[in-house]
């Protein structure tokens, strides 16, 4: 039976940044505080202690692509985020896309009865949402 990797999704934003852990063998995501950002920069140390406690094989940034499928200006920076975790920990990172996910993560706060999203944590939920759909698509 193989082994299960666990991994780190990061839902990228200026304030915010939604984190998830998932691992391959099971498929599912689980998600995690949001860490908070200022201009979109993190506390570093908050990344380091999540990398430290879930040691992933990989790193998922999701991309705010257009719907077109044309890279947003939010890209350049979701990528500039991405290789920053790369370049200071050395760990795998890869990008997904993630059109729709704060929608729709939004959309099952509502199912559930909540539109609070900020005390609901829609940022995790998101990370949630592209760590599934990447798991799905790339077992």
């Amino acid at each position: 039976m193989p082994a299960a990797h666990y991994l780190l999704a990061f839902d990228y934003g200026l304030k915010w940044i939604g984190c998830a852990v998932g691992q391959s063998l099971t498929g599912s995501a689980s998600p995690l505080s949001a860490l908070r950002a200022k201009d979109g920069t993190p506390r570093w140390e908050e990344i380091e202690a999540l990398l430290n406690e879930w040691q992933p094989q990989q790193v998922l940034i999701g991309l705010p692509l257009n719907m077109d499928g044309s890279e947003s200006e939010m890209c350049a920076r979701a990528r500039k985020f991405g290789n920053r975790i790369h370049g200071r920990f050395g760990v795998a990172v890869s990008f997904a896309d993630e059109r729709l996910s704060s929608f729709e993560a939004k959309g099952e706060l509502l199912e559930q009865g909540s539109g609070d999203f900020k005390e609901r944590g829609v940022d995790s939920l998101s990370a949630v949402l592209i760590l599934e759909s990447w798991l799905r698509e790339n077992g």
